[in-house]
């Protein structure tokens, strides 16, 4: 009983029981990679030798820039089963976030996509930690970083066993980073403990369901807190997994879920949503198989979930979580009582953030700190404590007061409601913080880089829904007197600092911004007032890619 639960046991029973179960990759390329748990463990053991000649010390990180392929499986266990950290780095955070993480994390090594190479070199010169560059290919491009190798150098000569050493199963296994919603990201460290019992939890059957029988295929960027924890739950039961490589391209996930005969996937309701206008236009792709659809990052309406049931036979299950609790919370799975429900009735509970996943405490409490009742609709702040719910940031004591409570539990921030069944429905996250595709944009941020331009007196931002991307950032302006300040103006501003996809929308200018009795601006009443569904457009900004 007081064996040390660490990741190395999760790969180890995959490769003793099911040796030969595929690993598929769609490269970028169109080409197919196919190899099984026994090739992918030799690598693995090849890559932990590599980075002991590369010289990396017990807790070191490394910082990974990659899509969704099986050198990036390899590193999801090669530091972390060598006693190492494996540092899940966002490509698409603002160039001076994205500083910021690799910074803060101190990682020594980082290893980069061909084709997301352009986003280390332009950073570089910042990256102070950095001692090496791996590109995850057979050969390195024409590039300034340096010094740079390829990752099949890195590997060759290794021999393909290595002695896993004795880990503390509360030694940190990987980072992730936030989004910075409320200023810089902070950085969320993961024990081997807590992911260990991430995985098991994550194949409950009253959570993802995932057994030995299945397909998986995780949509969802593997640099999204644990890639949802899905390869690992993956990997613990043996499952057969396929990695596409891309994350917004329908089409492709389509093709993958019907040729691999793929059973379980999960991603954001953007995928979902454009993958059923393809779906529509060629119906010879079935993907029938698919026994449920895990959607999180944010809600997906109701009409969504019934198109799937009823045109696809492929059922839609919300969840919600947060990079800090690893990050699954919730699901929308039906208890005994639903599920007798008629089927209408039914939708009214999947189209909630759920019932709390087995393993995970919530409680709901109003601004008095007490626990709301559980009538469905009164609203408190949803609060959450287990054993995979981070205990405070990386290097952020100040925050941790604010954010986590003395008895341990997390403030999510989050708004929401409980029934009498236990269901929970976040009827808002932080209001001020856009979600856009899955991704957080912070509106702080927009609001003070508005307010830096001349032209500006007021500004604040708000998030309106949108037809593509679920939520999209609309600027409410008031201009100096005098000035003549355009959207163009303030469009070319923000992008010095912020990708294309954080850009508003939309720029509405008025005379004087709403404020509430402190003094604040009343995004509440903005909301109200702009009311609005915005349409996707043919020369919207390459947003998420």
């Amino acid at each position: 009983m007081g064996a040390q639960l660490t990741l190395d046991k999760l790969l180890e029973r995959a490769v003793d029981l099911f040796p030969d179960r595929e690993l598929v990759t769609k490269l970028p390329d169109g080409n197919v990679h196919r190899y099984t748990y026994a090739d992918a463990y030799g690598r693995i053991n090849r890559l932990a030798g590599a980075l002991d000649d590369l010289g990396l010390e017990r807790g070191d990180r490394v910082g990974v820039v990659a899509t969704n392929h099986y050198r990036h499986y390899e590193l999801y266990f090669g530091p972390a089963c060598s006693g190492r950290s494996i540092h899940m780095c966002n490509m698409r955070l603002p160039d001076h976030h994205f500083v910021h993480t690799v910074d803060d994390a101190e990682d020594r090594v980082i290893f980069v996509d061909p084709g997301l190479i352009e986003k280390v070199e332009a950073n570089a010169d910042e990256l102070d930690t950095i001692e090496q560059y791996v590109v995850l290919d057979d050969e390195v491009p024409d590039t300034d970083l340096e010094p740079v190798t390829d990752y099949e150098s890195l590997l060759e000569g290794q021999p393909a066993e290595y002695e896993w050493p004795d880990i503390d199963e509360d030694a940190e296994y990987g980072m992730c980073h936030t989004s910075g919603t409320t200023g810089l990201p902070k950085g969320v460290a993961y024990s081997h403990r807590a992911m260990y019992l991430h995985s098991i939890m994550c194949g409950h059957t009253d959570a993802n369901g995932v057994g030995e029988s299945d397909v998986v295929l995780p949509v969802v960027p593997m640099f999204h807190a644990n890639g949802w924890g899905i390869p690992y739950a993956a990997t613990f039961v043996g499952a057969k997994q396929v990695f596409p490589s891309v994350h917004t391209d329908p089409e492709s996930i389509a093709r993958l879920i019907d040729e691999e005969g793929v059973t379980f996937s999960a991603a954001v309701p953007t995928i979902w949503l454009e993958m059923a206008e393809f779906l529509d236009e060629n119906p010879a792709v079935d993907i029938s198989n698919i026994d449920r659809l895990t959607v999180g990052g944010s809600a997906p309406p109701e009409s969504l979930i019934r198109k799937y049931d009823e045109e696809y036979d492929a059922p839609i299950v919300q969840g919600w979580g947060m990079t800090e609790t690893s990050p699954l919370g919730s699901l929308s799975t039906l208890r005994k009582e639903v599920a007798e429900l008629p089927s209408d009735e039914q939708y009214e509970y999947r189209a909630k953030a759920g019932l709390p996943v087995p393993g995970i405490q919530t409680r709901i409490l109003d601004d008095d700190g007490e626990e709301i009742p559980h009538d469905g609709e009164t609203m408190g702040e949803l609060q959450v404590r287990s054993p995979w719910v981070a205990d405070g940031y990386h290097n952020r004591p100040e925050e941790n007061e604010q954010s986590f409570t003395e008895d341990g539990f997390l403030r999510t921030g989050d708004i929401a409601t409980r029934d009498e069944l236990g269901y929970i429905d976040v009827v808002d996250r932080d209001k001020d913080v856009i979600k856009s595709g899955g991704e957080w944009i912070s509106s702080v941020q927009l609001e003070n880089e508005l307010i830096a331009h001349e032209g500006v007196r007021e500004a604040t931002v708000i998030a309106v829904d949108h037809e593509r991307w679920q939520e999209r950032p609309l600027a409410v302006v008031v201009p100096t007197a005098g000035a003549d300040v355009t959207e163009d103006d303030l469009e070319a501003h923000l992008s010095e600092t912020f990708p294309s996809w954080w850009l508003p929308d939309e720029y509405r200018f008025i005379e004087e911004i709403p404020k509430t009795s402190t003094g604040k601006f009343d995004k509440k009443s903005l909301r109200d007032e702009f009311d609005i569904v915005l349409e996707a457009e043919d020369d919207e900004p390459a947003a998420h890619q």
